[in-house]
């Protein structure tokens, strides 16, 4: 019997990233599966077959069990930190966590698995081109990306605890790195194996940068304790091409654009040094859209110095997401630490007007780059129309 044959799941928030994934699974698995959301999100296309709901305030039909995403807080139910943890009790699992780097690291995982004949499940924040979906359902091991920005990845079992790196990105959960160090370590404690400084990936890879070559490494040392002969672990990693949004290439009318989710500074300098090395002798414009008023209060400065290492830079106002605004944080702050440092930059509050600036300013051979982790993921389309418009 599949193991959640009987059920009948309500997902609040299911064109979410996370929310998406764990219906897919829940449906592969045997529940029957709907939900609700605000508004339409590219995730629901992964969906097809399944009922959701689309209306300003959240929808609950009669005689289902309910799990809400973090996002809706006040809506009665389960919470997806609980649901995930059911989900990942029920197979032998392989989760990632840490602060950059643990979706293409899981991403990598899985696709290695699937390559050597293994059928895994896996439950991953973003669309994995190579693989299909964001979510998939096997008969072997079921790997999973974990959050830690509400703490859902402390609670999961795993039999193999990945964790990629620690930084403080989230400073509304957590009171300092210590405390969110302790919590990792007490993590990794709570799993049968665990992954933690592994040497980088030595050899080919599809993707750029010495990140990548860090969550290679993570992911081959987890896969040889999954069981996984290393050659054809190697030999499955050097094929493997990313995920959404990280480091996603395409090119219009000579200009190359380069999608990247990275928000924190650490990550913005990773994905503009991998740029380097792709491109070492083209111009870098890069798009910021800064993400979330705590981090933005916090990381201005950080963010400034990652971004100088580009060549142009335009800033938009902040993607608050689940925190409330506050008119003395805004985009500004993050150019003003950029003038700090003797570098000008564009500041442009509104995405529209701001991917518009960065293709009017764009020429043959320039790379772009459209970072941040909010409503930025519209501004490859926006810029691309924009460029294709030229005459």
């Amino acid at each position: 019997m599949p193991a959640l044959e009987g059920r009948k799941l309500w997902l609040i928030g299911i064109g979410g990233a996370g929310m998406s994934a764990y219906a897919q699974l829940a449906r592969a698995w045997g529940a029957e599966v709907g939900g609700w959301d605000r508004v339409e999100t590219p995730y629901l296309a992964a969906l097809d077959g399944i009922e959701v709901q689309i209306s300003p305030e959240p929808a609950v039909p009669d005689g289902f069990e309910v799990v809400v995403s973090s996002a809706y807080p006040s809506v009665p139910g389960r919470s997806r930190s609980e649901f995930l943890a059911e989900l990942a009790g029920l197979r032998r699992t392989i989760v990632v966590g840490g602060t950059h780097g643990k979706g293409t690291t899981a991403a990598m995982i899985a696709f290695a698995l699937r390559e050597a004949g293994d059928d895994p499940s896996w439950l991953i924040g973003a669309p994995v081109p190579q693989l299909g979906s964001n979510a998939g359902a096997g008969e072997g091991w079921l790997v999973v990306e974990g959050d830690e920005s509400d703490r859902t990845v402390f609670g999961l079992p795993a039999e193999i605890a990945v964790i990629t790196n620690v930084e403080l990105d989230h400073h509304s959960e957590f009171r300092s790195l210590a405390e969110l160090e302790a919590e990792f370590d007490r993590w990794a404690r709570s799993a049968r194996h665990a992954v933690r400084d592994a040497p980088p990936f030595v050899g080919p890879l599809a993707l750029p940068g010495d990140h990548n070559r860090q969550n290679a490494g993570n992911a081959l040392a987890a896969l040889e304790l999954a069981g996984m002969e290393r050659g054809a672990a190697v030999d499955a990693l050097a094929r493997f091409e990313g995920t959404g949004r990280r480091f996603e290439l395409s090119d219009v009318r000579g200009v190359t654009l380069v999608d990247d989710y990275a928000h924190h500074p650490a990550e913005i300098a990773a994905t503009i040094s991998a740029a380097r090395e792709a491109f070492p002798d083209r111009r870098l414009r890069a798009l910021f859209q800064p993400h979330l008023v705590s981090r933005t209060r916090y990381l201005a400065a950080d963010l400034g110095k990652a971004l100088a290492a580009a060549d142009d830079v335009v800033v938009t106002d902040v993607y608050l997401a689940r925190e409330a605004p506050d008119p003395a944080v805004t985009g500004k702050l993050v150019v003003d630490a950029l003038s700090d440092l003797g570098r000008l930059a564009a500041w442009i509050p509104e995405l529209v007007e701001a991917a518009d600036y960065l293709a009017a300013r764009a020429e043959a051979g320039d790379v772009l780059l459209v970072l941040g982790a909010g409503s930025i993921d519209r501004a490859p389309a926006l810029i691309r129309a924009a460029l294709e418009a030229r005459r």
